[in-house]
């Protein structure tokens, strides 16, 4: 899995193969020129024979050389780094962009199995955890590649049997680095899950706050916190500690390097075949070779991290899209006649909820759909704008499956009110709009009108243009499902479907907007989902669910005429 998944992060760095050129072109001049100081700095050395013999002409003259050099090389490291911050943030940009256009077409079965808060954590935190580790990634990995392929040639150069020793004991700093590596992947992946739970958790609490406080739940919740926050706690602590061994580790190893190569090289100028600053020159190169080791060993607890998170990410990224048809060059313009043959659906296969569900609907007739909690009303509605697709049988319009029409197709001859609003941060325009244009400030006032919207917007303090917050917070709930009737009333599609439309709304405002709804009904086939059955009188069928079944079908006086399931709903809302 991780193999996978790093070189899927390696197929989005390959767009930016030109800024990586450039990257490591720096990186293999930063790297030569921190070994050229070295030898100059040797050279100056070996030019200081002894008390009255100091060669000044070629000493400044190396000194000059060692101060361009440094410069070029500080030049060198900060385009480097500005080049590295670049690629990773252009990588970052383009993971995120994918994930969450891959939210966009996923299946809403989905996106209910999957609580919201773990979806925003994906997106967000695992994608700044990844930054961080391929920043770091890119900003030391070809330089201390370069470093030590460059001092190991130059060692063998001056001395291939010093050299040869620091080769032999390389190898127990890499197979140090790669068992920690291991082991610290699976703990960075729990972590990630902790605090994916955790974000999860405290979404779901905030946004439930008043809810939580009513019914006094805050200690539990306190006891739920505290049980992740202690898990998250325990897997970063383990995470963090055997990540950590790694640097001290490779340290002591490559300290172990340096004293072999001082010894031996000691060794070396006693006998005469290497001078003192030929030994000043290996100690750096010695020293330049293992310091890459540490740093290249803290790149890989990182890149742990960093892959634990991508491989979430790239979770939601490969998840299955939901299968579309492409639409036709003439858009599919419905007139509202609807046919439900032999529907079978259920959302959990092992539990039926409808079953050989027929229905045959006019052009313009109102459909009122009523029935107990379960009874499958919002289910038949999520079967018509195909949120679902369903499991057996066929729902057509005009004589068109709709499985062989485009989701955008289909649901751009619905409007829909639903019992839960949705409005964005924004002026109230563009929650009425949608953002949408082709509309002029003359129709967006009649639609509220209608909708009896105009007289509260009027109210607010910039009217039609005061910026609201996330959904709507700062407007009462019947406002905001007001502005919901008000977008549908500008919109104006073929077929219409209200489900608890006017739920949260006051008694006398919403004898005003069943007015306006009728008007808007008229000449277009609706659906009513409603559990005040005394709003549903004027349908021209009524559609009685039970258990995923049309129990009973009619007019309000014809159902209440037979004495059935209907007769007793309605009448137990007036006992």
């Amino acid at each position: 899995m991780k193999k996978n998944t790093l070189k899927k992060v390696l197929r989005y760095a390959a767009k930016y193969h030109f800024l990586i050129i450039c990257s490591m072109t720096l990186a293999v001049l930063t790297a030569l020129l921190s070994l050229y100081v070295p030898i100059l700095a040797g050279n100056a050395i070996d030019g200081i024979a002894g008390s009255g013999r100091v060669d000044f002409t070629k000493v400044y003259s190396i000194l000059i050389r060692i101060v361009i050099s440094v410069a070029i090389i500080s030049f060198s490291q900060w385009n480097m780094n500005r080049i590295n911050n670049k690629i990773t943030f252009n990588v970052v940009r383009d993971v995120r962009r994918d994930a969450f256009s891959r939210m966009q077409v996923l299946p809403l079965s989905y996106l209910d199995r999957k609580q919201t808060g773990d979806i925003v954590s994906r997106i967000i935190a695992d994608v700044d955890l990844f930054a961080d580790g391929l920043l770091m990634g890119f900003t030391q990995l070809f330089t201390g590649v370069v470093t030590i392929i460059g001092t190991l040639v130059f060692m063998f150069y001056l001395n291939w049997s010093i050299a040869l020793v620091v080769v032999v004991l390389t190898p127990l700093s890499l197979f140090l680095a790669r068992f920690i590596a291991t082991k610290s992947f699976s703990l960075f992946k729990e972590q990630s899950s902790a605090r994916s739970e955790q974000t999860s958790f405290v979404d779901e609490m905030v946004g439930n706050l008043s809810v939580v406080k009513a019914f006094a739940h805050e200690d539990e919740n306190l006891d739920i916190f505290d049980g992740i926050n202690d898990r998250l706690e325990d897997t970063s602590v383990k995470a963090t500690f055997i990540s950590s061994l790694t640097n001290p580790g490779t340290r002591f190893i490559n300290n172990i390097v340096y004293a072999a190569v001082a010894l031996f090289g000691a060794f070396a100028c006693l006998a005469g075949g290497m001078t003192v600053g030929g030994l000043t020159i290996f100690l750096s190169y010695a020293n330049q070779y293992t310091k890459p080791f540490n740093e290249i060993s803290g790149v890989i607890t990182e890149l742990q991290n960093a892959l634990a998170c991508a491989e979430r990410v790239f979770e939601l990224i490969d998840e299955e899209a939901e299968k579309d048809v492409v639409t036709s060059a003439e858009p599919f313009m419905a007139q509202g006649n609807v046919n439900i043959s032999d529907v079978s659906f259920s959302y959990d296969k092992k539990r039926s909820l409808i079953e050989n569900l027929d229905l045959d609907i006019k052009k313009g007739q109102r459909v009122a759909i009523v029935g107990p909690t379960g009874a499958g009303k919002t289910t038949l509605i999520n079967l018509l704008m195909r949120f679902y697709d369903v499991d057996e049988g066929a729902i057509v319009i005009d004589g068109h499956d709709i499985r062989e029409l485009g989701r955008q197709e289909l649901r751009s001859n619905f409007g829909m009110v639903l019992q839960e609003t949705w409005l964005r941060g924004g002026t109230v325009r563009d929650n009425i709009t949608l953002g949408r244009s082709g509309f002029n400030d003359e129709q967006i006032i009649e639609a509220a009108k209608a909708a009896h919207s105009h007289s509260f917007i009027k109210r607010l303090p910039e009217g039609y243009d005061t910026v609201i917050t996330e959904n709507g917070g700062n407007l009462s709930q019947g406002q905001k499902q007001l502005l919901c009737i008000t977008r549908v009333m500008l919109h104006i599609p073929p077929m219409l479907i209200l489900d608890e439309a006017t739920s949260s709304i006051d008694t006398r405002t919403e004898i005003r907007i069943q007015k306006a709804f009728g008007r808007m009904m008229q000449g277009r086939t609706s659906f009513i989902v409603a559990h005040r059955l005394s709003t549903i009188r004027e349908a021209d069928v009524i559609l009685v669910m039970k258990d995923g079944h049309i129990l009973e079908q009619g007019s309000h006086r014809e159902l209440l005429d037979k004495q059935g399931f209907y007769s007793e709903l309605y009448n137990s809302q007036f006992a």
